[in-house]
């Protein structure tokens, strides 16, 4: 298997990204989830007989989800790793969490993922739990987060792009 070394979830739909994203941390899945495995799940939620007729009146998201695959296997081949098709973006929390880093007066550099890691270590979420900035539960599984980012991304990557803004 090649990893595509450009950032091509960039690419790709919210909802493809989410059903990507599904299949490849189903635990009963086999490994490694392709686009082609990605494609046949997608193809297998939709109605088996479609008429051009009932495609024109009846949107569905499945069928949109596969002409985007098929447009993606077309380009990078139906064996590539699916995970790299995944778009990366911090949960509300964790893009609070983020901006508090990226906002330190004290910070001389743009902060990694391995920075936020380290703030969330040393105490950072207590601390925007008492400012009234996170929610007492938003802070439990900001660490597993944040972990699952560095591991996909490395520690050194620029934790501002992973910033969701809603």
């Amino acid at each position: 298997m090649i990893r595509n070394p450009i950032d091509i979830a960039t690419r790709v739909s919210p909802n493809l990204s989410a059903v990507i994203e599904s299949r490849v941390n189903d635990p009963d899945a086999e490994q490694p989830i392709t686009l082609a495995v990605v494609r046949n799940f997608v193809a297998g939620l939709l109605p088996t007989a479609y008429t051009e007729t009932e495609q024109m009146h009846h949107f569905d998201i499945s069928e949109s989800l596969l002409d985007e695959l098929d447009a993606l296997i077309e380009e990078f081949d139906g064996d590539a790793l699916a995970i790299d098709f995944v778009q990366a973006v911090a949960s509300e929390p964790l893009s609070r969490v983020i901006d508090a880093v990226v906002n330190d007066e004290n910070r001389e550099n743009p902060p990694t993922l391995g920075a936020v890691r380290e703030a969330i270590a040393a105490g950072l979420t207590a601390s925007l739990v008492g400012d009234g900035v996170l929610e007492e539960d938003e802070d439990d599984n900001l660490l597993v987060e944040i972990d699952a980012l560095i591991s996909h991304h490395g520690a050194d990557s620029l934790a501002e792009q992973f910033l969701r803004y809603e």
